[in-house]
């Protein structure tokens, strides 16, 4: 994309103007919860230094203990000059700070934030001056299940498949100078089946009349496709602009799929007058995701889904990858291995890692990070920081399905429970108010609820057994909840029916291999090579010969931690050929009925 900037960290509204805010920080720890009090945000004084956006339990971080601290302060002063403050507007913004944050510059407030996995920004022209002025960050993460905290362990060692916290900024902090009439967001809608595109921007300005005009511009490989410009007289400027040209390509448009990841660009230009008040540049993928009957379409073709299970750690930077060429890199050898897609489970990842997945073709499964107590301000909690993580990702083309919920975390008792029933329900109806156009998994699993794709984890060891287990009259059985199909589960909550939807078998596998008697996996370890092979290929092929499932997600990418169950080592490394891995997941099986 001709609007790629290396590092920059909101790749689908991109502007020149902007500088990078990680590296070296003031930091200290606040374990008696002094800090407020003793105004630490007018003179703060840190006890040490720390390399963000990598947080305090990370080696990447300069400090690497990883003792629970549930308060942390940091600092870093930023020099501004009289040219760059004149008729612009200052935004700071923050990619990713788990969980509650308070941002002070020069002593001043100037705002709060909750939620650990959702970019937030400020508008801190008015407590800025030129010369050298302070940011100070506090950040609260309590070893609380009732915020959304994902594969982050409440206790103070890790256990099964939970992990050392993330306490803290660990993404990146950046800020931009804008003009006074700025583009605040956009979301951007591909209508396939209408060779259609619809740009909505929110536009921020103190007054909306007819002097203030959006332009914008579609290009394709550098050929002009389209304009259109539209005046600005509320707050969201709405532009729908048919991209057909038979002139230019083949079949009008050109389509985005795995296999032909197309990209068309996309500048906006805001005027006032002959002004030019802000431009953004970004991009946008014809595609169509729908269901039909027990299939998954991709632009109007039955899609079947090789996925693979992918939590995004690194050995010494955990959440935060250590650079945006590791994100390049884990796309990469899944697109080896022979999946065509990946389930990022349980995290919002860095926003650059769905730029690349766009780039390179990688359909995206976007999973919420759970929290694992169900109550009033896990509730309150939940919905706002998912619609933030909807909105902010809603306009990449690699994300074809929303996964709020998974394995009746944070809604333990949803097979019998009214109450958490009604809040998946709630989930969601407002996930699909927002996006009409992507199937939502409730409770990826087991014990759905109202789902636009049933999904089934199961962790067996054998083929002829996980086969068994789903084919012929099974899959009937399964399905009214007559059989629990992974021995101890439902497919569907009391009260719901199945309703006809596809089935996935979402998560299997997790073929425990090393070469010491540390860590673990699913069921029996393997202790060779030919072993692992040999069972890859025995369940994989099984859940290849369902007639009725249309896709899989193995677990998982890497080994994290105490797990060892990944197609990689912590460090990327492959413990088989992935020549081996991906014919197999490409080889064509035929059906068993």
């Amino acid at each position: 994309m001709h609007n790629y900037k290396k590092d920059y960290p909101r790749p689908q509204l991109v502007r020149d103007n902007w500088e990078n805010l990680n590296g070296t920080w003031d930091f200290a720890f606040d374990d008696t919860n002094a800090g407020e009090k003793e105004k630490w945000y007018e003179s703060f004084q840190g006890q040490r230094k720390i390399q963000v956006p990598f947080t305090y339990e990370t080696k990447a971080s300069g400090i690497g203990e990883e003792a629970p601290h549930e308060i942390v302060w940091y600092k870093r002063e930023i020099t501004l000059t009289k040219e760059a403050l004149t008729d612009k507007r200052l935004l700071l913004h923050f990619e990713g700070v788990d969980y509650e944050s308070k941002v002070w510059i020069n002593g001043q407030l100037a705002g709060t934030h909750r939620g650990g996995y959702a970019r937030f920004s400020f508008d801190i022209t008015d407590l800025v001056f030129e010369g050298v002025n302070t940011i100070v960050v506090r950040a609260k993460d309590a070893m609380d299940t009732q915020q959304p905290r994902g594969k982050q362990r409440w206790i103070s060692e890790n256990f099964g498949c939970w992990y050392v916290q993330t306490t803290g900024i660990w993404k990146t902090v950046w800020m931009e100078f804008v003009g006074t009439e700025h583009i605040r967001s956009l979301k951007i809608t591909p209508q396939f089946a209408d060779s259609t595109v619809v740009v909505e921007a929110d536009i921020e300005t103190k007054i909306y009349n007819n002097d203030l005009v959006l332009e914008a511009e579609v290009t394709f490989d550098g050929k002009l496709v389209k304009t259109m410009s539209c005046q600005v007289n509320q707050a969201r400027a709405i532009l729908s602009m048919n991209i057909a040209r038979e002139d230019l390509f083949e079949w009008s448009i050109k389509a985005w799929s795995p296999n032909e990841p197309n990209l068309y660009d996309l500048k906006l230009v805001l005027k006032k007058g002959n002004a030019v008040c802000d431009t953004v540049f970004s991009y946008f993928g014809m595609r169509e995701i729908l269901i039909d009957k027990g299939n998954i379409l991709l632009n109007g073709t039955p899609l079947y889904q090789r996925l693979i299970l992918d939590q995004g750690y690194w050995k010494d930077s955990h959440l935060t990858p250590p650079n945006e060429e590791a994100l390049i890199e884990d796309i990469d050898k899944i697109k080896e291995l022979g999946y065509n897609g990946l389930r990022k489970h349980q995290k919002i990842e860095d926003e650059r890692f769905l730029y690349w997945c766009d780039v390179k073709g990688m359909l995206v499964w976007s999973e919420m990070a759970a929290a694992y107590k169900f109550s009033d301000i896990a509730v309150e909690q939940f919905t706002k920081e998912w619609m933030e993580i909807v909105k902010q990702n809603y306009s990449h083309p690699c994300i074809i399905t929303w996964t709020p919920f998974n394995e009746s975390w944070g809604i333990s008792s949803i097979k019998t429970n009214k109450d958490m029933q009604h809040f998946t329900e709630a989930i969601y109806y407002l996930t699909k108010t927002f996006d009409p156009y992507r199937p939502v998994i409730v409770n990826d699993g087991w014990d759905h609820t109202i789902s636009d794709i049933l999904t089934l984890h199961d962790y067996e060891e054998l083929g002829k057994i996980l086969f068994h287990r789903y084919g012929g009259k099974q899959k009937d059985k399964i399905l009214t909840n007559e059989v629990y199909f992974n021995k101890h589960k439902s497919a569907l909550a009391n009260g719901y029916e199945y309703q006809g939807q596809p089935i996935i078998i979402s998560e299997f596998g997790g073929i425990a291999f090393n070469n010491d008697d540390s860590g673990w996996g699913y069921g029996n370890k393997v202790n060779t090579k030919e072993d692992f092979i040999k069972r890859f290929d025995d369940i994989t092929t099984a859940i290849k010969k369902l007639p009725y499932v249309c896709g899989y997600c193995y677990t998982q990418v890497t080994d994290v931690q105490q797990e060892i169950n990944g197609l990689m080592d912590i460090d990327r490394n492959f413990k088989v050929e992935p020549s081996i891995i991906k014919e197999i997941n490409e080889r064509m099986v035929l059906p068993e009925y």
